[in-house]
């Protein structure tokens, strides 16, 4: 069977599990995508670290523009979006955007790796130990856009729809969980639609990259993903509205730290 054919179906049953987390905790998939997609590249395609840690990173944002979307529309018609937080961190977010997916596309590989390893540990740490504290600020225009700034740094770095960071900033700002779950659904889209054109740009002229490579992006596993990932996205918004998704939060968390330490060491 053909390396791309193998890839293509793993990435069906990947994109149905990121999906549904996506829509339930706010979450984007890129911290189980890119991780199993990056041994994919290296098994399948004999990549080196240096081209594989870009192009999970790339495939996996790109594929959130279309979960992301199929998310933020349920959450939209459940009443969980607010324009006025959502379109004051886009304007950060997508400069963030593509200054982090600038900066993963020009270090090397092996660096890469461990930074994103370090980071899902950090979220892992949040999600396990952290209180939902809120505080006395409103959510202003300066704050909100500094933000998505930093949330679109970061997110582009890793391949991530930004949830894990915008959700607790949110609610920090006493915005309620389910709100501010559906306001990271649509912030993720623009973290995902700047920061993997950003790694298309930089791919374009690559001479290293493999068959079915859009720049940075490579296609037969992004396809993959999508084809489930939209189906069950839905799905997870309507189960966030009638589940405690704390319990949840923490078998995630424990799962994030065993992807971390894979990282690292493996």
């Amino acid at each position: 069977m053909e390396p791309f054919v193998v890839i293509f179906l793993f990435c069906l049953l990947i994109g149905a599990v990121v999906g549904f987390l996506a829509g339930l905790l706010g979450i984007g998939g890129g911290l189980i995508i890119v991780p199993i997609l990056l041994h994919l590249l290296i098994t399948e395609l004999s990549l080196e670290l240096t081209q594989a840690m870009p192009m999970a990173i790339a495939t996996s944002l790109f594929t959130i523009i279309l979960t992301g979307f199929s998310a933020s529309r349920t959450h939209y018609k459940l009443g969980n979006v607010d324009w006025f937080i959502t379109g004051w961190s886009g304007l950060g977010i997508a400069l963030g955007a593509v200054l982090g997916a600038q900066l993963a596309s020009n270090i090397p590989g092996q660096m890469l790796k461990s930074i994103f390893a370090f980071l899902v540990f950090g979220i892992a740490c949040y999600m396990l130990f952290g209180k939902r504290k809120a505080s006395e600020q409103e959510a202003s225009k300066s704050r909100l856009t500094g933000v998505g700034l930093f949330a679109g740094f970061l997110s582009s770095l890793m391949g991530i729809g930004g949830g894990s960071i915008m959700v607790p900033s949110l609610v920090w700002f006493n915005i309620s969980i389910k709100k501010a779950i559906g306001c990271a659904s649509v912030c993720g889209v623009v973290i995902a639609i700047f920061g993997s054109l950003s790694f298309v740009q930089a791919g374009w002229n690559s001479t290293q990259l493999p068959d079915y490579s859009f720049g940075y992006v490579y296609l037969p596993a992004a396809v993959g993903i999508v084809i489930t990932s939209v189906l069950t996205a839905g799905v997870g918004a309507r189960v966030s509205q009638k589940l405690d998704t704390s319990v949840l939060k923490k078998v995630f968390a424990g799962f994030l730290t065993l992807v971390s330490l894979f990282m690292l060491f493996g």
